[in-house]
């Protein structure tokens, strides 16, 4: 006869890794999307006088 193994109903595949990690390098989102925005200017700028090549 088999005996069925079962997992506690509390946790039963859940693993959370992340719940006490703090960053030490944190930016806030605006940051983040002037930087993206500055990049997409620096590259049609460079894209449309070609000064690379």
């Amino acid at each position: 006869m088999t005996e069925r193994i079962q997992m506690p109903t509390s946790g039963g595949g859940l693993v959370r890794y992340f719940d006490d990690y703090k960053s030490k390098i944190e930016f806030k989102p605006m940051v983040v999307v002037v930087c993206i925005i500055v990049v997409i200017v620096l590259e049609i700028y460079l894209q449309n006088f070609k000064f690379l090549g």
